[in-house]
């Protein structure tokens, strides 16, 4: 990694493209796509259309998982779990020019995820989640502040079971940044909402400046 990264603080996962169109208005400035159960065909189409969408209000986008797809559609940035580092081909990803971000759970994952060098790291579950099953109890604000210290500059991203009146303990725990899935997409006003996130995150942003 020759230069680390600075990413927004607000982060929300969405799985198509049609929900970009709603919250890249609201100001998002970094997300991240996450499709699963499609065919390649719709898959190549969700990120090409998500790449153009993202571009043209200057929103970094992150393609989960589908590292050869981003290579070819000229994506920059990639997020890979644990299980798609096993598949996954760094050298090729690097050559072309990829950022890559990877997610941690415990102690052998970060020292994984450390040595393939990534622009971010993910933690999680900070809080428990309903997203989906996890084989790991929530992680807490003490071991978000443990990750912190010991990656040093590396971004931390926080994840799971986050809310916007949680955002700023996580904040102050250690977290550079925050992701939200259900938080928005089981949101009654997703748009609200997201501005709500903007706000608070850029709050904090403003008060560590001053």
């Amino acid at each position: 990694m020759t230069k680390l990264m600075v990413l927004d603080p607000f982060y929300p996962i969405v799985d198509s493209s049609a929900w970009l169109r709603r919250l890249l208005p609201c100001g998002v400035k970094l997300v991240q796509l996450r499709v699963k159960d499609l065919t390649e065909d719709d898959t190549r189409r969700e990120i090409r259309d998500a790449k153009a969408l993202c571009q043209a209000v200057g929103c970094q986008l992150v393609v989960n998982d589908y590292w050869r797809l981003a290579i070819e559609e000229g994506c920059d940035f990639v997020h890979l779990g644990q299980e798609d580092l096993d598949d996954a081909d760094l050298p090729a990803i690097r050559r072309a020019g990829l950022r890559l971000g990877v997610s941690t759970h415990d102690d052998a994952e970060l020292a994984r995820a450390l040595s393939v060098d990534p622009d971010y790291l993910a933690l999680g579950p900070i809080y428990p989640t309903i997203l989906k099953k996890m084989k790991w109890a929530p992680q807490g604000l003490e071991k978000l502040g443990e990750w912190k210290r010991r990656i040093g500059d590396i971004p931390l991203v926080a994840i799971g079971g986050l809310t916007v009146e949680r955002a700023p303990g996580v904040l102050a725990a250690g977290a550079d940044v925050l992701s939200v899935v259900t938080d928005i997409s089981l949101n009654a006003d997703p748009e609200a909402r997201t501005r709500a996130w903007i706000e608070a995150t850029h709050k904090n942003q403003l008060q560590e400046a001053r």
